[in-house]
């Protein structure tokens, strides 16, 4: 069963335009993402776009050893959709542009956890936001294509197929206690670009630093 990383990344956003080239310890945002999530087990590592982020994004994602997809700009699900059918991939791991300390190790904990669950969807609950990734059969999200017309499930891909649980097989999994810590890592905004910034000065190489083992260095040192 073919399983594929697809980051989905663009530069239009209203809180913090261009933000996936914004610089975190002198590197692209986006860059930490990639270097993170291709260390995830998988087939098919690829980045899912737009149109007009194509040319700016395109250099990076093959520097860290990405395929390019291009996809509708704001209907999200149907771009995840198509970049399935392009590569042949039956499992998604979905990972977004703002997560610069993804946790790698995790990622492949719940993929395998996926599978062996033949789950629709699969997530870890409990993990610092922007530590953790998604995993969907690529069916469950045509199912939810063919059905569903809300704009909000539409751009965040994966919303349709929790709130059916009575329609799909969610492996939802609380994650162990020590894995766990209130805190958010995600970069929405430029006062969280610098939050982090502030976290990791002392960090010498953050593309090799585990995500998760990271946030829980925040949560301790509070």
């Amino acid at each position: 069963m073919t399983v594929g990383v697809f980051v989905q990344a663009r530069l239009a956003s209203a809180r913090f335009p261009r933000k996936a080239l914004a610089l975190l310890r002198g590197t692209p945002i986006i860059e930490h993402v990639l270097r993170a999530c291709r260390r995830i087990e998988a087939d098919v590592h690829a980045l899912l776009t737009d149109g007009d982020s194509e040319e700016s994004l395109g250099p990076v994602a093959g520097a860290c050893g990405f395929a390019l997809f291009v996809g509708d700009p704001d209907d999200v699900l149907s771009r995840y959709i198509a970049a399935a059918e392009r590569f042949n991939v039956a499992t998604a791991v979905r990972a977004t542009g703002d997560n610069p300390l993804v946790s790698a190790r995790m990622a492949d904990r719940i993929v395998r956890m996926h599978l062996d669950a033949s789950a629709d969807y699969s997530r870890f609950d409990g993990l610092p936001l922007g530590t953790g990734v998604e995993v969907v059969r690529t069916g469950a999200l045509k199912i939810a294509d063919s059905t569903t017309d809300d704009p909000y499930d539409r751009e965040h891909v994966t919303p349709y197929l929790y709130r059916h649980p009575e329609a799909f097989r969610l492996n939802i999994v609380p994650v162990e206690r020590e894995y766990r810590a209130p805190d958010s890592v995600t970069i929405d905004t430029p006062e969280d670009l610098k939050r982090i910034e502030r976290i990791l000065r002392k960090r010498h190489d953050v593309p090799e630093i585990d995500g998760l083992v990271a946030a829980l260095g925040i949560a301790s040192r509070r």
